[in-house]
């Protein structure tokens, strides 16, 4: 089955390579490091070397305290971060500066996995939630190179999608050294497709703490607004208008901040604001809406928001990251749809930090009931800090499994 798979992304190979060059009309990155998704590196390999796989943004920052950690338990060891969007590999260099070196991950080919390999020769392969392929996993093995599956996340969703294709899939999750599962749902799903040696260790999310500079400057951001914050936290397409279409007429002191998902995504989405982060250090009194076109800044955005609606939520796209709002103290008000967050979202829904709206227009009449109730807010702000705090430990745990499978 592989062998077909192959052939197939063989055929594929110029649509993608055409696919690449189109993305990179808004995102130059995708025009970078080609020859990098071809196997082809000219970066120096250290001779002790540790891979760490973040397909995009979100994974990269939750990758931050378990690259540290082992960074730090391996000081002889360099680390390597790689990632297959060019906004994670931006975040990489937000995050991680000089500390890593940083590249792109090969396309799933033989022979591209195969020159990475021989390149780089890790002695621990680290992917992030659900980054299994099978020519990678496939020439992992066959280098001798143990890959731990971490923060391993597996929705009900996804795990049908997998299982379909079980002949493909089903030997990928059989080659994975270990696997740190984020619940006890994610690990018995994982185990189901084919996954051995799988442990429940929590969510590595938990774990990363929100910039307390920029926290800070965005409180003082808000307080020097003097108006009531409401944010629309990584929106993806389409659900700006449903959300700003859902609102009420303006009360003339409530601000919308809307910060998308995806930077390509900012001239687009600027077309409904009167104002902008990047040219406006602050809103005018007659704005309603305000653009959050910055990166790396969620911590700021949280600090300065009375309630953060969390986007890729009414969408059936499964969320997007509520433990960064939570860890902040920002009250949460997220979409049906949050299967990527499963766990955290019922967690946060249980401890009173986050409530859970059945579309758009319930979400907005939730979140500016919140916004006039600053009690409420206070006390939801409280619970997610406190359930945050509960839930933190995850890289010890990942920390302790990954370093077993490094032969001595």
């Amino acid at each position: 089955m592989r062998k077909l798979y192959t052939a197939l992304l063989r055929l594929a190979l110029p649509l993608i390579l055409l696919r690449l060059w189109w993305r990179g009309r808004r995102e130059p990155g995708y025009r970078e490091g080609v020859p990098e998704r071809l196997g082809h590196y000219g970066l120096d390999a250290p001779p002790k070397l540790l891979w760490v796989h973040a397909v995009s943004v979100g994974e990269a920052r939750a990758a931050a305290p378990l690259v540290r950690a082992l960074a730090q338990a391996l000081p002889d060891h360099r680390v390597l971060v790689t990632c297959t969007t060019a906004a994670g590999r931006e975040t990489v260099k937000q995050v991680y500066g000089e500390t890593v070196l940083a590249a792109y991950l090969p396309f799933d080919f033989p022979e591209p996995v195969q020159r990475f390999l021989e390149h780089f020769r890790p002695r621990l392969g680290v992917l992030m939630e659900t980054e299994v392929w099978p020519n990678l996993l496939a020439g992992c093995a066959q280098n001798g190179v143990p890959v731990l599956l971490a923060n391993a996340r597996m929705s009900e969703k996804s795990a049908r999608g997998y299982a379909l294709w079980s002949a493909l899939t089903r030997p990928a999750f059989a080659v994975l050294a270990a696997v740190c599962a984020q619940s006890a749902a994610d690990a018995e799903r994982l185990r189901a497709l084919g996954a051995r040696d799988v442990e429940v260790t929590g969510n590595l999310k938990f774990d990363v703490y929100p910039d307390a500079a920029q926290v800070a400057a965005g409180r003082a951001w808000r307080a020097a607004l003097g108006r009531p914050i409401l944010l629309l936290a990584s929106t993806r397409e389409g659900e700006e208008k449903l959300l700003l279409d859902a609102l009420p007429a303006w009360d003339g002191k409530l601000l919308v901040v809307v910060v998308p998902r995806h930077p390509q995504r900012f001239e687009e989405v600027a077309q409904r604001v009167q104002s902008r982060r990047t040219r406006t250090e602050m809103p005018g009194h007659g704005d309603k809406f305000h653009l959050g076109d910055t990166m790396g800044e969620m911590p700021f955005y949280f600090g300065a928001c009375d309630v953060a609606v969390i986007g890729g939520s009414f969408m059936p796209l499964g969320g997007q990251n509520l433990i960064e709002a939570l860890a902040v103290g920002a009250p949460v008000v997220a979409g049906p749809s949050m299967f990527n967050f499963a766990d955290a979202t019922r967690l946060a829904v249980e401890a009173g930090a986050a409530l859970q709206a059945s579309d758009g227009g319930s979400a907005i009449r939730t979140a500016l009931g919140l916004i006039a109730d600053q009690s409420r807010r206070r006390r939801m702000g409280e619970a997610g800090k406190k359930l945050c705090e509960a839930h933190r430990g995850a890289t010890e745990k990942h920390l302790k499994r990954g370093l077993s499978l490094i032969k001595s």
